[in-house]
């Protein structure tokens, strides 16, 4: 039992010592994600649509 208690102190120890992004950071962040998300949506929709136009003129 002792060693589950230590590991227990051990991850809040460690768990202290982390660097939290600032909401600035976090909100920076998601907008990159966002925003290259729909990006790759657009050219994968874009990429599906000629090459289903491609095989329905081969076909």
């Amino acid at each position: 039992m002792g060693k589950v208690l230590g590991f227990f102190k051990e991850c809040g120890a460690e768990l202290r010592k982390v660097v939290w992004p600032s909401r600035d950071d976090v909100v920076s962040s998601v907008k990159v994600v966002v925003i290259s998300s729909i990006i790759i949506a657009i050219i994968l929709g874009a990429l599906d649509l000629l090459f289903s136009t491609g095989m329905r003129l081969v076909f």
